[in-house]
């Protein structure tokens, strides 16, 4: 599986201040996004921040480390535990439209075993 995720972004390049609003503008989206990689283990992702500058590849494109909460919780076994992990993201910028597409890592989903 490979998730992806467009988002509105008004920046016409990706800078320290774009980034910054990012995060805090769409944090909660950018959440949901990287929670679909950690639904079937039963986690969901919270506080998500940038660990490192992002590295561009060439002007709207590039390489970015998100660090977050991943949040395991189930009131019926009273579970809640929370770790920090890190997710490599791929962007690309589309000036005219002024989205930013996201593009997590491809993690292969195992097939069911045969009997």
């Amino acid at each position: 599986m490979q998730e992806s995720w467009i988002v509105d972004f008004p920046f016409d390049t990706p800078s320290s201040e774009a980034w910054s609003w990012l995060i805090q503008n769409k944090q909660r989206d950018l959440g949901i996004f990287l929670s679909y990689y950690y639904k079937g283990q039963g986690a969901v992702v919270e506080k998500v921040q940038l660990a490192t500058k992002p590295q561009l590849n060439c002007q709207n494109s590039g390489t970015l480390y998100l660090r977050f909460e991943l949040v395991y919780f189930n009131a019926c076994q009273d579970l809640h535990e929370t770790q920090i992990e890190e997710m490599k993201i791929n962007f690309q910028l589309d000036e005219a439209k002024k989205i930013l597409n996201l593009n997590g890592p491809y993690w292969p989903i195992r097939e069911m075993d045969e009997i």
